[in-house]
């Protein structure tokens, strides 16, 4: 099993989001409790020591969930080596891992395939905005994170000169592109997805409730959204589940999912998230394939969450993704 640890404290915006996309100890603990329960398990650190740790350990399969701590291919890293020694895993292969956390090659390959997603551009430099045609209000965020990391209040802009600035500040800060997103103003939803092929399945929808927010805090799943207004200790009522939806809309939703989780090769599970625009169509903004699981129903975890609206404890949920990767292995 493999992991890595997560904090979130200070800096931009007020908020310092750099390990925000890193396990905490507690989730990395739960994960091997549940395993536990059918299996020997040991925990390996996603580090440069890694690739000698599994060499030696030959273990039969490998749960993995390691983000990884550098570069734009990080979470592709513990599965590439992986392969290398022929070990099996949980979960998406590197390339799917690679292009997922890319925004602009996961939206690219989207609209290829006439999944709708927000009209985009990325901007490497304000001098990537002399063409800028998008209509405004746009969100601005960081090309290749997770975890509502460099999404913001601010995030959401609405002036050209914000726009501008904005593309100034986050460049710098994180060291990469932006990918800068028409802001789509209708319902959003995530989509906890379980299984291969044919077999795949959609869990209960889980709806963001925006209202629950601070009044002055605008309507996305932001970084002050998820780990500031929304605490372990003071929970807000930000998500329903399974969300209140139509016929008509939860098909074309589980639809638009399943779709993307095929195109992009997604493997065992993966979260991903769904707005709505003007005209109440489902658009892809985000596809997780290592997706967060805090254990405490109070964390406010969207997959753990649907599980459970789906009959499936934390221990199940856990083992499912297991079994499911041992299937498409053949060790079952």
């Amino acid at each position: 099993m493999v992991g890595e640890q997560e904090s979130a404290n200070d800096n931009n915006n007020g908020y310092n989001d750099i390990y925000a996309e890193w396990d905490n100890i507690e989730t990395i603990n739960s994960i091997k409790d549940a395993l536990e329960l059918y299996h020997n398990v040991t925990l390996v650190e996603a580090n440069e020591d890694a690739f000698e740790k599994f060499r030696k350990l030959k273990p039969d399969i490998v749960f993995n969930f390691a983000e990884c701590a550098y570069g734009l291919s990080r979470e592709a890293q513990i599965p590439a080596m992986l392969d290398m020694l022929r070990i099996p895993y949980t979960g998406s292969d590197p390339l799917t891992l690679a292009t997922c956390l890319n925004k602009a090659r996961t939206k690219e390959i989207l609209s290829y395939n006439k999944i709708a997603n927000a009209k985009f551009i990325v901007a490497s430099s304000v001098d990537d905005l002399k063409n800028f045609d998008l209509a405004l209000p746009v969100i601005v965020k960081p090309l290749a994170e997770g975890s509502s990391k460099g999404i913001f209040n601010s995030s959401l802009v609405t002036d050209r000169n914000q726009l501008i600035d904005s593309v100034r500040l986050n460049t710098a800060k994180y060291n990469q592109p932006l990918i800068i997103e028409e802001f789509l103003p209708g319902r959003e939803f995530t989509a906890a997805i379980l299984g291969n092929n044919g077999s795949a399945t959609v869990l209960p929808l889980v709806e963001v409730n925006f209202g629950e927010l601070p009044k002055d805090i605008h309507p996305i799943y932001s970084y002050e959204a998820k780990w500031v207004y929304d605490t372990s200790d003071n929970p807000l009522d930000i998500f329903s589940c399974p969300a209140s939806v139509d016929a008509d809309l939860l098909n074309n939703i589980n639809s638009i999912v399943l779709k993307t989780y095929n195109v992009l090769n997604c493997k065992d599970w993966c979260r991903i998230d769904v707005r709505l625009d003007a005209n109440n169509n489902p658009n892809i903004i985000e596809v997780n394939p290592i997706p967060g699981i805090l254990p405490k129903p109070e964390d406010n975890s969207c997959f753990p969450k649907a599980a459970r609206a789906h009959g499936l404890s934390y221990s199940d949920l856990v083992n499912s993704v297991l079994t499911s990767a041992a299937k498409r292995y053949g060790l079952l």
